[in-house]
């Protein structure tokens, strides 16, 4: 058990740093598109499937990882994905035509979902529930870190070399293999078979939403629907389906999906709308941009671990109240201040970042101690997967709303610049939706005391 225990502290360093390489991967390209489109003379539409055809795989990726530890060993799984990872890496930096950079950002996808997928997975398997806070805040870390640095990274990268250059971040990657071959366990699940069938159903619906939400198609959104009744009949009279209908007649889990889903869209409006707003109302460059949000991801980083104590010595309730007190302050202060000199913005992202944290360790915490042993890996798949639509559904929704550009409507008095009103009212909304999703939280877990859920898990 000390060895296990050993092995997990270690592995959690490890899984940070491949976390921050992962994150990284998947914001840099953002910063880089106007210089690809300009290169390979495209449209901006065209040239925005570079972000979305990795987004997709990367959803599709984290739940099938996910499920595929049911039968693989993680330390087989981590390994396939890391060097798909890099094979993607590969065949971005050969590139010479557009395609080929789409293909490699798409093998990519496919070997970086295994990242997110399994920083939910192994400090479920390498934990315990008491202990499990502190692992999921260095998780957190690389989180925070990646999204803070990837930005950063591509605008230097961007300046000085090229951007094919991004491709080759990934390798960095390859540093931790030999940690995971030796740290992980050989420990397989139980399952005789992969249902493919099942499997591709959840894909084509994965695909077919996020296509709806980014494209704005109605067919695509008809298209998921369909396969999403087809996928519910087949989980429902497959012998062997690739998810079990039981895992969604557990109560706690369903609703805890639910409740994941809003907070983290809630949640996602900071890193969306913090960096438009920088640039429409302060007129700063990406590279201003970055610097300015910085402060806020240090903090995070620096703090995370605190918010995993929290979750362990007090329990998730207090920890997710904590962030959403964060989130409040973080969201009233920036409706505010909108407008307002740049300074203030970072001061008052601190708030926000921190809670954002704060609430993705309370929500990994609560969702993890739902969950029976034999469902963890498809569970805490879906969980992943989930933070990637409602990422998705949260971006098309205020991207709207940034549609419809300047607003005359001022919900916060205090904003005097026209220009900043529309900025305001998002972050007025957003604080308010925290209020009511913490209300919700409190009705359906906030009851339920810490020992209590230890209990029902090693009941299950």
């Amino acid at each position: 058990m000390n060895t296990q225990k050993n092995n997990g502290e270690l592995l959690m360093r490890v899984l940070a740093f491949t976390l921050i390489i992962s994150v990284m991967n998947a914001t840099m390209f953002n910063v880089a598109l106007p210089v690809i489109s300009k290169q390979f003379q495209l449209s901006p539409s065209q040239t925005g499937w570079i972000v979305t055809g990795y987004m997709i795989v990367y959803a599709m990726g984290t739940v099938t990882f996910g499920k595929l530890t049911d039968k693989y060993s993680l330390k087989n799984l981590l390994t396939f994905g890391i060097l798909l990872f890099v094979a993607g890496s590969i065949v971005g930096l050969v590139a010479t035509t557009y395609w080929m950079v789409i293909v490699g950002r798409i093998i990519q996808a496919a070997g970086a979902a295994v990242i997110p997928a399994l920083a939910m997975i192994i400090p479920v398997r390498y934990f315990s529930p008491e202990k499990r806070g502190r692992a999921l805040g260095t998780s957190a870390i690389g989180l925070a870190l990646g999204t803070a640095l990837g930005p950063i990274v591509a605008g230097l990268v961007t300046s000085v070399l090229n951007w094919q250059v991004l491709f080759a971040i990934p390798f960095l990657s390859l540093f931790t293999l030999p940690f995971y071959r030796k740290y992980l366990d050989d420990e397989k699940g139980n399952a005789r078979k992969i249902d493919l069938i099942g499997g591709a159903l959840l894909a084509g619906t994965v695909a077919t939403l996020l296509l709806s939400l980014t494209q704005g198609d109605i067919w695509f959104l008809v298209t998921g629907v369909v396969l999403l009744i087809l996928f519910v009949l087949r989980i429902h009279y497959a012998k062997d389906p690739f998810v079990k209908p039981d895992i969604f007649r557990n109560k706690q889990y369903s609703l805890g999906l639910v409740v994941t889903f809003v907070i983290t869209a809630i949640c996602f409006g900071i890193p969306y709308v913090a960096p438009q707003l920088l640039a429409v109302v302060n007129h700063m460059s990406p590279a201003l941009t970055g610097i300015i949000m910085l402060p806020s991801a240090l903090f995070t980083a620096f703090l995370g671990r605190k918010g995993g104590k929290i979750a362990d010595e007090k329990g998730n309730s207090v920890l997710l109240y904590t962030a959403s007190t964060l989130l409040f302050v973080g969201f009233i202060f920036l409706s505010s201040v909108v407008g307002l000199s740049s300074v203030f913005i970072g001061i008052f992202l601190i708030f926000g970042v921190l809670g954002q944290s704060f609430m993705q360790i309370a929500m990994s915490n609560t969702i993890s101690q739902t969950l029976p042993k034999e469902h963890t890996g498809i569970g805490m798949g879906f969980f992943s997967m989930l933070n990637f639509i409602s990422a998705a559904t949260s971006t098309a929704a205020i991207g709207k709303v940034l549609d419809f550009g300047s607003s005359t409507v001022r919900l916060n008095p205090i904003p005097q610049n026209s220009v900043a009103f529309v900025y305001s009212n998002i972050f007025l909304v957003l604080a308010i939706l925290v209020i009511v999703m913490t209300a919700i939280y409190y009705l359906k877990f906030g009851r339920i005391t810490k020992t209590t859920t230890d209990e029902m898990i090693t009941k299950g």
